[in-house]
């Protein structure tokens, strides 16, 4: 799964958007922003492929434990300059975040890698949903009919096999999208956060989000990561290195990099295409398959989505 801190590094909103753009070709900026999307939609399947239900906080721990010091070490200084109620803030943060990655990484195991994918992508639509009841203003009703669009698909797709409740793994999923959510709207509400580093709030976050790992781990739950590690093949620890390096720590910074060279909704529509490539990767890759109704359904959650994001000006 993505590692972004609306969902592990932080949102291309929340990223300063530092100096002017400097000139050059717009794929130059955009294939890197694409790969990343690539890279997130791929995570699903990767995490299903190394993950048990016994072994997801051994996995959690491992997948960021590796990239933690990294983040630490380049952003020490930052990190220092940050006040208390920043780094209450941004704890409060990780605290929400590791519940994320909880649903999301126990969801995939209980579900399809393009379930979990196009699922997770009504975050787009739960999210300005959510705002507007904050805010006590009616979404468009353009919105609206994006977002009745979006629910029928997940509808059709969690019923591709007949008509049966939906899987464990899609409700986690689900509830997954909605904590994600939460931590977008509590990113824009906590006013101590709203002016943080975007380096040193990503790498609180992730630190009080393995720390809860850590803490799961050490009270029993599941295999313990020193376990899961010693039982890793090549195939696994490969997993495992794609999971931390490209769609962690490789993705932030690819995200810091193009938000200043282009623009945080450029590069934030380019990110949507992520459940395009968790659609691709499971069937392409993971060998699953939709069925006429699955992919019915999958056809109006893209639909609903994108139609969203366009109604709701993002």
């Amino acid at each position: 799964m993505p590692a972004r801190p609306s969902g592990s590094a932080p949102s291309p909103a929340t990223a300063p958007a530092g100096a002017p753009a400097p000139p050059g070709p717009a794929w130059f900026t955009d294939l890197p922003v694409l790969l990343v999307a690539a890279a997130w939609g791929g995570s699903y399947l990767a995490a299903k492929g190394i993950t048990t239900a016994h072994t997801v906080i051994a996995v959690l721990v491992l997948r960021f434990g590796l990239v933690l010091p990294v983040l630490v070490v380049a952003g020490r200084r930052r990190l220092r300059a940050l006040n208390a109620a920043q780094w209450r803030g941004a704890g409060l943060l990780g605290l929400i975040l590791a519940g994320i990655f909880l649903l999301e990484t126990y969801g995939v195991v209980h579900t399809s890698a393009t379930n979990a994918g196009l699922i997770i992508s009504l975050t787009m639509i739960l999210t300005p949903l959510a705002e507007a009841a904050v805010r006590r203003v009616r979404p468009p009703g353009a919105f609206l009919c994006a977002a009745a669009l979006s629910v029928l698909g997940v509808v059709l797709l969690t019923q591709n096999g007949g008509v049966t409740p939906p899987s464990l793994g899609d409700l986690l999923i689900l509830g997954a999208a909605a904590a994600r959510t939460v931590h977008v709207l509590a990113m824009s509400r906590i006013e101590a956060v709203r002016d943080a580093d975007a380096l040193s709030l990503t790498t609180v976050q992730l630190g009080a989000a393995v720390a809860v790992f850590a803490l799961l781990a050490g009270a029993g739950t599941g295999a313990s990561p020193w376990a899961a590690a010693a039982a890793f093949d090549a195939r696994a620890w490969a997993g495992l290195l794609f999971l931390s390096l490209f769609c962690t720590l490789l993705a932030f910074w690819t995200q810091m990099w193009a938000v200043r060279r282009s623009s945080p909704s450029r590069v934030s529509l380019l990110l949507g295409t992520e459940p395009l490539w968790a659609a691709a990767a499971g069937i392409a890759l993971g060998g699953e398959q939709l069925g006429a109704v699955g992919l019915a359904g999958a056809l109006l959650i893209l639909a609903g989505t994108t139609w969203g994001r366009r109604a709701g000006g993002h």
